[in-house]
């Protein structure tokens, strides 16, 4: 679907709803919702962002879903937040202050609604909301309101350093781990 640069603009600092429910295995938490995604109302809706194919690609899904199917989600025990709900153009427009009080209202969300992984889609996102400097692709020592975490690669198309196929290797190690290992699988 495509947006002209007018109604691209027009989408910028709106929020796109999570989807939620209790009791998932995975909740993926983008970076914050890009215009594109805010324009049409769905989580990673630009096209050529990877999200979707690694999602199927890794086997969290029967079938490749589309950016408005994402409300299917909950029934694969998957759902989807961000780590800061304003839309921009880029993800360079958010300030460390708003990573940072978005990892702490994630970390209530993620509270309230105990889903048992999160996996923050980017390196750099997670780094600053949560002050884990250190921290790497994969699974995580520590826990966000008491769920697991499991750093994945932003699924950009501008994450070059990721291709489809180590995308989708990456999102399925974490899918073993929620799914078929329980706890911190894969340490």
């Amino acid at each position: 679907m495509a947006f002209t640069a007018q109604e691209l603009e027009a989408a910028r600092d709106r929020l796109v709803p999570d989807v939620l429910a209790p009791g998932l295995r995975v909740l993926f938490c983008g970076i914050n919702p890009g215009l594109t995604s805010a324009a049409a109302g769905h989580h990673f809706a630009r096209p050529g962002n990877r999200f979707w194919p690694a999602l199927h690609a890794a086997g969290f899904t029967p079938r490749r879903l589309r950016p408005e199917e994402q409300d299917e989600l909950p029934r694969f025990g998957l759902g989807i937040t961000n780590v800061v709900a304003r839309a921009t153009a880029r993800a360079d427009e958010l300030s460390d202050e708003e990573y940072r009080e978005g990892g702490r209202l994630l970390a209530e969300r993620v509270e309230r609604w105990r889903p048992a992984w999160l996996a923050v889609c980017g390196i750099g996102a997670y780094h600053t909301a949560f002050g884990e400097r250190r921290a790497a692709i994969g699974p995580q020592e520590r826990t966000v309101g008491g769920a697991h975490v499991w750093v994945l690669p932003n699924p950009s198309g501008l994450n070059a350093h990721w291709t489809p196929k180590t995308l989708a290797q990456e999102y399925g190690r974490l899918r073993a781990a929620a799914f078929e290992g329980g706890g911190a699988a894969g340490r």
